[in-house]
């Protein structure tokens, strides 16, 4: 197999069954296989898988794992895989007809390691208006991307990593990388959402390079579950207890960790959290309360997502210095959490 393009689902049926329909129709870059990784679903995922093979244009296989986590699966698929190139994408995705040709050129054109591109919205719903197209915070939330119309290089110059929905790796990286750590990823329960970006800086840390292609598009489908401000508030928030666990992992910056040369590298610490970042949750409280006041509704909304960020890397930071007995995987909620932040940010107001 030249190429194996890999979904990893979890009770979506639904969708995959669209997603599979889209995929379809690719036109293929010599011989290609699918890999559906199923991840401990309970409905109908592996009929729905069966009965797609049945009219599949390549080959189509369906392999079960039972661990859970998006990237437990993941590396399931890839060990799995045959192809030397491998295109990961999602159950929610829609697919111009040239992304694997798009993908495969790329690979060869740039002499590099994997390949990303645009990732663009399929709304399910109307737009809220409190989604503000001046930030791009919301573009993360609903895992959408767009770098324009010039390719470049992943990591460099502020440039941030693939999507797990539209990139493509050559096998052979993995070889000298390793695979993903599902520790920091998705999860049954969780938003944890940092073992892509945690792949991609340990293998740009030995020498791995990947770009980005612009005309390399996939279409996301943004349902209307996430079109909701408490989807966003706990998204941010489990986004913080991400970053908290790589910063401890590895130290990274925690707003940016692309920065080879973190500015804050070795800051004094209060409750494990950096000085710097509880000076901005202040000014973040203060900001949140006067745009409050304003009705300026769209920024108030990115400092609310800001403290929310800002209480998952807190939560994750002080559990990291004190370890609760017996409870090592308990969170508080979102709701609660944030509830908490704008409640303090409303009384310095």
């Amino acid at each position: 197999m030249n190429v194996s393009v890999l979904i990893a689902t979890a009770n979506r049926a639904d969708q995959l069954a669209d997603t599979l329909a889209s995929l379809s129709g690719l036109r293929t870059v010599g011989a290609t296989e699918l890999i559906v990784v199923d991840n401990n679903s309970t409905d109908a995922t592996r009929d729905v898988v069966a009965a797609a093979a049945d009219r599949f244009p390549f080959p189509v296989r369906y392999v079960f794992e039972a661990e859970q986590g998006k990237y437990a699966a993941m590396n399931t698929g890839i060990r799995a895989a045959r192809g030397a190139i491998l295109a990961s994408t999602d159950d929610d995705a829609r697919f111009e007809i040239d992304w694997l040709e798009r993908a495969v050129d790329g690979l060869e054109r740039y002499e590099c390691d994997f390949v990303g591109g645009r990732v663009l919205p399929l709304w399910s719903g109307p737009k809220p208006d409190w989604l503000s197209d001046r930030n791009s915070l919301y573009t993360k939330v609903i895992a959408l991307l767009d770098h324009g119309d010039e390719a470049m290089e992943f990591g460099r110059g502020r440039i941030s990593w693939p999507l797990g929905v539209n990139v493509a790796y050559r096998r052979s990286v993995f070889d000298r990388i390793g695979l993903f750590d599902n520790r920091l990823g998705r999860k049954l329960g969780t938003l944890r959402n940092q073992s892509q970006r945690e792949w991609h800086l340990r293998a740009r840390a030995a020498g791995v390079r990947g770009f980005y292609l612009p005309d390399m598009v996939v279409h996301h489908v943004v349902t209307v579950d996430r079109l909701d401000k408490q989807y966003f508030r706990r998204w941010q928030y489990w986004h913080g207890i991400s970053r908290a666990l790589l910063y401890a992992q590895a130290g990274y910056d925690i707003e940016e960790p692309e920065l080879e040369n973190p500015p804050h590298a070795g800051e004094r610490e209060i409750g494990g959290v950096p000085v710097h970042l509880l000076k901005k949750a202040a000014v973040s409280a203060r900001s949140y309360a006067w745009r409050t006041l304003r009705g300026d509704r769209a920024i108030a909304l990115e400092h609310e997502l800001w403290l929310c960020f800002f209480a998952g890397v807190a939560r994750q930071r002080w559990k990291d210095r004190a370890p609760i007995p017996n409870a090592a995987d308990r969170q508080p909620s979102a709701r609660s959490v944030c509830a908490g932040s704008t409640a303090a940010a409303r009384r310095a107001g």
